[in-house]
């Protein structure tokens, strides 16, 4: 499950970068694959993350993705402004703080990374959700939590190595996805 969940989300993060709202629904595919290998493992976080929030946000990014079309199978790159900004910062600090009490109610393993991985997770679902290419940013950060996470899970069971080398995946292709991003806010003119 572990090898097959890495490779539907490396497959969503390529359409991701390129701006196509199939990557959303290769997305939700992931969430669900994820959200039961972090049950296993006892990562109540990233099961509540990926059921509760990833999975929902990518459903309602790609309905927004189709809703906003720049060309064929590209969506239009809109700006950051200040108020989305000051909403994002304001709920992420809300939902860290609600979600790091679940966790610890929950005695989820290696809970200062799980907490941090619900921000960063929440940080980036949002900002695909707003069409930004800081959302591959976010989720860069997210990467790196999470390889953390799943090391730590890997020192003791080498069969979660496949979720390692997943997000080390994911982290080229989210450094990819804003770069290429950034190609397409220019492209678009868009800001």
């Amino acid at each position: 499950m572990t090898v097959a969940a890495s490779l539907v989300g490396a497959t969503a993060l390529i359409f991701l970068a390129k701006g196509d709202a199939l990557g959303q629904l290769l997305s939700i595919v992931f969430a669900l694959l994820y959200a039961v290998i972090s049950f296993k493992c006892r990562y109540y976080g990233e099961m509540i993350t990926y059921l509760g929030m990833t999975l929902p946000s990518a459903a309602v990014a790609m309905i927004n993705w189709i809703r906003n079309p720049y060309a064929e199978c590209e969506v239009k790159v809109a700006e950051m402004t200040g108020r989305k900004w000051l909403l994002l910062i304001t709920s992420s600090v809300l939902v860290t703080a609600v979600m790091g009490v679940v966790l610890w109610y929950f005695d989820t393993a290696n809970l200062l990374f799980s907490t941090i991985s619900v921000t960063t997770s929440y940080f980036a679902s949002m900002l695909t959700i707003f069409r930004s290419p800081y959302y591959a940013v976010a989720y860069a950060f997210n990467d790196i939590v999470l390889i953390i996470l799943w090391t730590l899970m890997t020192w003791g069971n080498l069969d979660y190595l496949p979720m390692v080398i997943c997000f080390v995946v994911f982290l080229v292709n989210d450094l990819y996805g804003f770069a290429n991003w950034q190609g397409m806010k220019k492209k678009q003119g868009s800001w």
